[in-house]
C-alpha cells in the first residue's frame, strides 16, 4: 500500500479543513515547499496535493507554491483543485505534476474525461470521488448530488479510468478513522485502484484499509498533529519499488 502525505493549499500556505469546512481552516506551515521536503526526507513516497482555492474558484490559484513544491522534492507529486480544462491539464503536467486529480468536472463533463485520458494515459489522469452518505459532492463538498458513489465509479471505469481517489466527508479532518466498510465495498464492487482519504488517524486505521484493498492511503492531520509518524508508517505499509536507486512513479 502506498502512502500519500497530504498538502493542502490555502493562501499560499500549508493547512488542513474539517469535513471540507473552508471556514474551519487551521495553517500548519507558511512554506508548503518545506513541508513537502519534511514528508520526503521521512520516507514519503508521493505528495497528495490539493489547491483548496482552486477547488472553490474552478481556476489554479496557489501556482507559486505548487511551484516551489515540485521544485523542492524529487518525488511525484499529484495534484487537484480547480483543474476543469485540457489546456490546463496540459500546463500543470508541463509544469512537472505527475498526476492529475479530476473532480467536479468528472461529474459534469464525462467526455472531458475520455479525452484526457486518451490524450494523456491513465496513468496521468485520476478522479477524486467525495462523498456523504453514498452521494456524490461536488464544488469543494458545498454540493451534494443523488449520484451513488459506486455507479459513478463504474461510469468511470467505462471511461478508462484505472484510479480512483475516495474521500468520505464526513470522515475527513475528524480524525475518527476512515469509512472502511464504504471504502471496501468500492473496491469489490469496481475493481478498480482505490485510494483511501479521509479520517486516517492511526496505524491501526492503516492496517484497516489496507485490508479492504485499496491502493494506498492518504493521510493529512494525523501527520500534521503527530498522531501518525510518517517513518514508521512507511516502514509497516509501503513497498518502496525501486529502480537503479530512484523510486519509480509508474
Amino acid at each position: 500500500m502506498r502512502l500519500y502525505p497530504a498538502i493542502d493549499l490555502k493562501d499560499g500556505k500549508c493547512v488542513r479543513l474539517v469535513q471540507g469546512d473552508y471556514n474551519a481552516v487551521t495553517v500548519f506551515g507558511d512554506t508548503p515547499s518545506e513541508m513537502a521536503k519534511r514528508w520526503e526526507k521521512e520516507g514519503g513516497s508521493y505528495i497528495h496535493l490539493v489547491d483548496l482555492d482552486g477547488a472553490k474558484e474552478g481556476r489554479s490559484i496557489n501556482e507559486a507554491a505548487i511551484k516551489s513544491i515540485i521544485e523542492a522534492v524529487g518525488i511525484p507529486v499529484e495534484l487537484g483543485g480547480g483543474i476543469r480544462t485540457l489546456s490546463q491539464i496540459e500546463e500543470k503536467l508541463a509544469l512537472g505534476v505527475n498526476r492529475i486529480i479530476l473532480g467536479s468536472v468528472a461529474v459534469r463533463d464525462k467526455a472531458l474525461v475520455k479525452e484526457a485520458i486518451n490524450r494523456f494515459g491513465s496513468d496521468k489522469i485520476v478522479v477524486g470521488v467525495d462523498a456523504k452518505e453514498g452521494r456524490v459532492a461536488i464544488e469543494g463538498w458545498l454540493e451534494v448530488t443523488d449520484i451513488s458513489a459506486v455507479d459513478f465509479c463504474l461510469e468511470l471505469k467505462k471511461l478508462g479510468v484505472k484510479t480512483i481517489i475516495y474521500t468520505d466527508i464526513a470522515k475527513d479532518g475528524m480524525m475518527q478513522g476512515p469509512n472502511v466498510e464504504e471504502t471496501k465495498r468500492l473496491v469489490e464492487a469496481t475493481g478498480l485502484r482505490i485510494v483511501a482519504s479521509g479520517g486516517v488517524a492511526t496505524l491501526a486505521d492503516l492496517q484497516a484499509v489496507e485490508e479492504a484493498g485499496v491502493e494506498g492511503a492518504i493521510i493529512g492531520k494525523a501527520l500534521y498533529l503527530g498522531a501518525i509518524d510518517l517513518k514508521e508508517a512507511v516502514g509497516l505499509f509501503e513497498k518502496q519499488q525501486l529502480e537503479g536507486g530512484k523510486y519509480n512513479a509508474q
